[in-house]
């Protein structure tokens, strides 16, 4: 474990006012295992100092030791605890802003009634107006009903909203995509498709997130099927595109085509699923997936329809056995699955110069350091790692091109050029084995994403409008 800022606080402290006491302060946290931050001088009073300091802890355990101990300090008096996380979420993290300001009976006049008739006028005489006329052009719809939320599980709709309202503000920050969460107070599929196309008419994209497979995979396709905007999964899609971002890298560090490797992955739900697919766009040939069960190959019993359908997709030479066995001679480990998926013997099986995409989180399927030396490339799903594969990579520039040209849907073709717009920003001469997936702040990402989403979507006929009308007139 690392200590980390999701777990930190300020810990508000009245120290005596005398040479040591701070440095016994300091001393009881490094002890505990803990990292200070900041630290500020909040007030000096006669015999006594109030300073706010600010630690770093591994968890909520490890804070709460860390507190326990600076309360044993001589001298040293807690006054209050603040978790840094919590303040960060009070009042939400979003907030309506209007962008027409109403300062006069003018502007009262034009912004609403009796001006706004006019326009609404004018998009019940031609719909397609809505996309100028209001914040369908750039807004997005981030949609849960909280059954499959992070590592937590089925927590329900309103445990999920502080997640919603986190992925809109990525949406902005980084697409500058208006997002707003819809967290549903039902896991019924059909209730769930016919919310969705019921309130589509005001975005103009879905984002869909944290619901649970399979159900996730038929409320896609249906919404797919009958909304003529983009609908996206982002646990499927937004993993698969930065995998195969990751992936195109990390063969060029090692010298190997994405033709010619041999892959095996665990976990196959939503995001393996969608992940093995997108492989597959970009010339993946050979791929087996494994369950807790092992490899699943055609013809073996108790599949359910989607992984009796990734079977028949996947294991051209129809392998059985545990994903330790099958990764014998194999280039390629991508986890999307459970701690202790594979096995340290597993990865040492592996062909030369190998590739391990760890990507549990918290607990990655193996330890890094467990496996240095054995695999060339690593990279799981943590920030804390080098390399990490991180859907923000992908979303924000995704809507950002689909919107920019009013695409109708995101295709796969869209999803395999974003990917390569994610590798291609790390210049070759700049990639290594510890460099072959971006900052999610490098700026260049975004832009680059949106315009290789915006070109396929043109190229593939999907978009309503040119990628050169949308250069003449931007969607934001």
């Amino acid at each position: 474990m690392h200590p980390s800022a999701s777990f930190s606080a300020t810990i508000r402290v009245r120290i005596d006012n005398r040479p040591g006491a701070f440095a016994r302060l300091a001393s009881a946290v490094g002890e505990a295992g803990g990292l200070l931050g900041a630290i500020d001088l909040v007030r000096v009073e006669r015999r006594t100092k109030i300073r706010d300091v600010a630690v770093l802890a591994d968890d909520d355990a490890h804070l709460g030791a860390i507190v326990d101990a600076v309360r044993g300090v001589e001298g040293v008096e807690v006054v209050h605890v603040s978790d840094r996380t919590f303040l960060a979420h009070l009042g939400g993290k979003l907030e309506i802003v209007p962008r027409t300001p109403i300062k006069t009976r003018e502007d009262l006049s034009m912004a609403y009634t009796p001006g706004v008739a006019r326009v609404s006028k004018a998009i019940a005489d031609d719909p397609e107006k809505a996309w100028n006329l209001t914040i369908k052009r750039h807004t997005v719809a981030v949609v849960s009903d909280g059954t499959a939320v992070l590592g937590l599980g089925d927590i329900g709709p309103e445990a999920a909203l502080p997640v919603m309202e986190g992925k809109a503000v990525l949406f902005k920050e980084f697409g500058g995509v208006d997002a707003f969460p819809v967290c549903l107070d039902t896991t019924d599929t059909d209730e769930i498709v016919r919310t969705v196309q019921a309130i589509a008419p005001a975005f103009g994209g879905i984002n869909l997130e944290d619901i649970s497979a399979p159900r996730c995979f038929e409320i896609e396709r249906r919404l797919r099927e009958t909304l003529d905007i983009p609908v996206f999964h982002d646990d499927q899609h937004g993993t698969a595109i930065v995998v195969l971002a990751s992936l195109l890298n990390a063969l060029r560090v090692v010298g190997k085509r994405i033709e010619e490797v041999r892959i095996v992955t665990t976990g196959c739900g939503a995001a393996g699923a969608a992940v093995t697919q997108t492989l597959q766009r970009a010339g993946a040939t050979w791929i087996v997936g494994c369950d807790e069960g092992g490899a699943l190959y055609r013809g073996r019993a108790g599949l359910d329809d989607a992984k009796r359908a990734y079977a028949e997709s996947t294991n051209p030479e129809n392998l059985r056995g545990s994903a330790d066995d099958l990764l014998a001679g194999a280039d390629v480990f991508i986890g999307l699955s459970v701690p202790g998926a594979i096995s340290v013997d597993g990865v040492r099986r592996m062909a030369d110069r190998a590739i391990v995409f760890a990507m549990a989180n918290p607990e990655p399927e193996i330890d890094p350091e467990a496996i240095e030396g054995l695999a060339e490339v690593i990279a799981t799903g943590r920030s804390d790692y080098p390399n990490q594969i991180n859907n923000v990579l992908a979303f924000p520039g995704v809507f950002r091109g689909a919107l920019e040209v009013r695409a109708r849907t995101i295709n796969g073709e869209m999803e395999v050029a974003a990917a390569r717009a994610i590798a291609e920003s790390i210049a070759a001469g700049e990639l290594a084995a510890d460099y072959i997936v971006p900052s999610v702040f490098n700026r260049a990402v975004v832009p680059a994403v949106a315009e290789a989403v915006a070109a396929a979507a043109e190229a593939t006929g999907v978009a309503r409008r040119s990628v050169a009308a949308a250069d003449e007139a931007p969607a934001s």
